[in-house]
């Protein structure tokens, strides 16, 4: 193997065993000397990849928005979706992702937690990011009178990512929280609320794809 191949393999190991440690732990409790020993390489070889611990949440959360911005990609980009479809379709394919991606749960963890050490020094927020996301489909929705006159987008945004922020929370203690079927109940709910009855009669809570069956990681 080229020594180019062997140190990508490697960083992509430690990237993983540094999320399954970060998702168990937390980043306070992760330690790194259990990280390279799980990746099944030596503490100087973690060293040589990344500086510190602070380094390694970085790429972890990195590789964590790039997977949860694959995700929203896919969902946006189905046809004939107004703008309540696709933030429904996307909720669950983050959902689908966060349930089956351990590097998507890590970092989706590490941007709730902020600590200074991840959010100050170049940790991405993913929460942010998302929380910008339902903001701009639901500003979209209202232009095109897919809400009811009660429906704000500013006010339906924060209570849409308060929820969807909480599943995910509650789903580390127990998964059934972000489970799709879960997932398609609390929609059923909200779009009731928030949806327009013309718009209402054509949205699909479910989602418009079949979520893949859990595997273990």
């Amino acid at each position: 193997m080229k020594q180019q191949e062997r140190a990508v393999r490697t960083r992509r190991a430690l990237v993983h065993s540094a999320a399954e440690a970060f998702e168990r732990h937390g980043y306070v409790q992760a330690r790194l000397a259990r990280i390279s020993a799980d990746a099944g390489v030596s503490p100087g070889a973690l060293h040589f990849h990344f500086e510190n611990k602070a380094a390694l949440a970085r790429a972890v959360q990195a590789s964590a928005g790039r997977r949860l911005r694959r995700a929203v990609g896919t969902a946006a980009r189905r046809p004939g979706a107004n703008a309540l479809q696709r933030l429904t379709d996307t909720s669950h394919a983050l959902a689908e992702q966060l349930r089956t991606d351990v590097v998507a749960r890590a970092g989706y963890r590490l941007s709730r937690e902020q600590t200074h050490t991840t959010a100050h020094h170049g940790g991405q927020d993913l929460c942010g990011q998302w929380q910008t996301y339902v903001r701009q489909q639901l500003t979209e929705a209202a232009r095109h009178n897919l809400l009811t006159d009660a429906a704000t987008s500013h006010e339906t945004a924060a209570a849409i990512v308060a929820a969807t922020t909480g599943l995910e929370a509650l789903a580390r203690s127990d998964a059934t929280w972000l489970s799709h079927e879960t997932l398609t109940h609390w929609w059923e709910l909200a779009l009731r609320c928030l949806a327009a009855p013309t718009a209402l009669a054509t949205l699909r809570p479910a989602g418009t794809h079949t979520p893949r069956p859990p595997h273990p990681q």
